[in-house]
């Protein structure tokens, strides 16, 4: 937490001026008592009407100044809140644009938007909280206390007996809260999670029939979610009634005291209300504090884990080096060397030993079953994971040289994930290249097979796509996905399972249409189906991670097992490997 004090800077002055001003909020609330005191045993009980009325407008100017006081400090405790908060948020959402895929899937999307949310938002809380009772509460009770030494050093005794209990009873629900409120936000955590995946995947569980299962699984989280938050909720409810409860047995105590000593002269009645003033306030300013305490752990809990977002170390080293403008037909675009990679807290390798090499303009497929490693490898080119052993090499230099910038700017990707922004088509496009023009933008459509459902209108580029692409089908996602990645002109493109949610016709003209756009454009298409790869000048053949198979499908298909394994499982009736292309 002490590590993101510094996104004070500019703000330290206020962050002082706020508690300061409370500061001097609390001692003219301490001369309060007195002045009643004063009010009813020189004014009142001696029939001074000059005296009260001068004590009434001292009274009514110490209660001005006070709120015109407390109302300064609340600006700024409020300001240097709001402006800490926002500061952490922009840093913590800076430093997950950084994370690599591996960070990201070890905090998890759904951790990440709690701690930027919620989080932050506890944090501003307690930060304001802070700044406005952490000097004032502790001065008004250890000020009472003193001067209730000045008005009745006997009555004060009754004061000491009080202060001891409470300070027990405040360090205890601290104590116990701590850990309590760790628990509560980890399972709050896996409360977001189990929601996100039911709202991403509604249509799977109602396919499936599976609402009652997941009802039951997200209603045992939300269980355990509030047995936490009850054992919290407990534990900091009990220090209200147990501070009520010691300063009303202390109030009883001085009461019965005071009276006995007014009855002999020993205590003024002026001197007796003020002690109860005093007690009062003592009461009123611990129930702030122990308020303080609860929400200012709870924050200093949200704030480490906001922390723990933007001091994770970077697992990837940006290199120096800019991609090369240009290379040679000759030379390699992309080379692996030994390359194996295991994904933190895997069992085993993703991938084992991949070597190949892909010269510039070549057009590769990548084949294999589900989790046969095809997604890792292609990741592993534009440096979204890094190699655990071996060397990834693009345009002869190995990819952890580059400058990340640098080199994803030469590729084009369309993920196996048709990820889609709120805004219009041409707004969505436009994040493959930012200055391409409405030309460039139909000219990738038209190639992607987009033109039935985006007509080559100012209205057409103009459509609304709604979050995630929620408004459009599978296969119109799909295939803007892949017109966004053409229209930066990549010299590396990547298609992730780019065939999925098309049907066959779509699927043959966008191959079609991509050859002749691709000329010089070095191409990985990473396909369920045999035919999206067929054509490919050079087909991996993926089992279980290794590279079980290298060559065109002809090749394949005479000379290796398993390639022809996956041809005659989709192709039962083809003899002959001609399948039609």
């Amino acid at each position: 937490m002490i590590s993101l004090l510094k996104y004070l800077t500019g703000y330290r002055k206020e962050a002082f001026l706020a508690p300061f001003f409370k500061l001097l909020e609390a001692l003219f609330d301490l001369l309060a008592p007195l002045v009643v005191a004063w009010m009813i045993d020189k004014g009142i009980a001696a029939k001074n009407r000059e005296v009260a009325v001068e004590a009434f407008w001292l009274l009514v100017g110490l209660a001005c100044v006070g709120f015109a006081i407390a109302a300064v400090a609340q600006y700024y405790a409020a300001k240097v809140a709001a402006t800490f908060t926002s500061r952490v948020r922009r840093a913590a959402f800076s430093r997950v644009q950084r994370f690599s895929y591996s960070q990201l899937d070890r905090f998890g999307s759904d951790s990440i938007a709690t701690r930027l949310g919620y989080d932050a938002n506890q944090m501003q809380t307690g930060l304001n909280l802070a700044l406005r009772l952490a000097l004032r509460s502790p001065i008004v009770v250890f000020g009472a206390i003193v001067m209730s030494f000045f008005v009745d050093v006997y009555g004060a005794l009754v004061f000491l007996g009080v202060f001891l209990p409470l300070a027990f009873v405040v360090f205890a629900v601290v104590v116990k809260s701590i850990p309590l409120n760790a628990e509560s936000q980890r399972r709050l955590d896996a409360a977001a999670l189990a929601a996100r995946e039911n709202i991403d995947g509604l249509r799977v569980v109602r396919a499936f029939n599976m609402e009652s299962h997941e009802k039951s699984r997200f209603e045992t989280l939300l269980a355990r979610l509030y047995e936490t938050q009850q054992k919290a909720a407990v534990v900091a409810g009990l220090m209200n009634p147990a501070t009520y409860l010691i300063v009303n047995l202390g109030l009883v105590g001085l009461i019965y005291t005071g009276a006995a000593r007014i009855q002999i002269g020993a205590a003024t009645q002026g001197e007796t209300v003020a002690l109860v003033n005093y007690m009062s306030q003592i009461l009123v300013e611990l129930v702030k504090l122990a308020n303080l305490l609860v929400q200012t752990n709870r924050a200093v809990v949200c704030s480490r884990r906001l922390a723990e977002v933007i001091n994770e170390p970077e697992d990837m080293v940006e290199g120096t080096l800019e991609l090369p403008e240009s290379a040679g037909p000759d030379d390699f675009a992309v080379s692996f060397q030994n390359v194996s990679l295991t994904y933190p807290g895997a069992a085993g390798k993703a991938l084992d030993g991949i070597s190949f090499d892909v010269k510039v303009g070549q057009t590769v497929g990548i084949v294999g079953g589900v989790g046969a490693g095809k997604t890792s490898l292609a990741n592993l080119i534009p440096r979204f994971y890094d190699a655990t052993e071996g060397t990834v090499r693009v345009f002869g230099r190995d990819v952890r040289e580059y400058r990340f910038a640098s080199l994803r700017s030469a590729f084009g990707i369309a993920p196996q994930v048709a990820e889609l922004f709120e805004g219009t088509v041409a707004s969505n496009l436009r994040w493959g290249a930012e200055n391409a023009t409405d030309e460039d933008l139909y000219a990738a459509l038209e190639i992607a097979q987009a033109t039935d459902f985006v007509p080559a209108t100012p209205e057409g580029l103009a459509q609304k796509v709604e979050a995630r692409g929620r408004n459009l089908s599978g296969g119109q996602r799909r295939r803007l996905t892949i017109a966004r990645a053409l229209v930066r002109r990549p010299r590396v493109l990547i298609l992730d399972d780019a065939s999925a949610s098309l049907d066959y016709g779509t699927d043959a003209r966008l191959r079609a249409a991509l050859r002749e756009a691709r000329a010089g454009t070095t191409t990985f298409i990473v396909a369920q189906r045999v035919v999206a790869t067929m054509d490919a000048d050079l087909i991996l053949v993926l089992d279980e991670g290794r590279l079980v198979g290298l060559g065109n499908h002809e090749t394949l298909l005479r000379e290796n097992d398993a390639y022809r394994e996956i041809y005659n499982t989709q192709f039962p009736d083809d003899e002959k490997g001609g399948a039609k292309r």
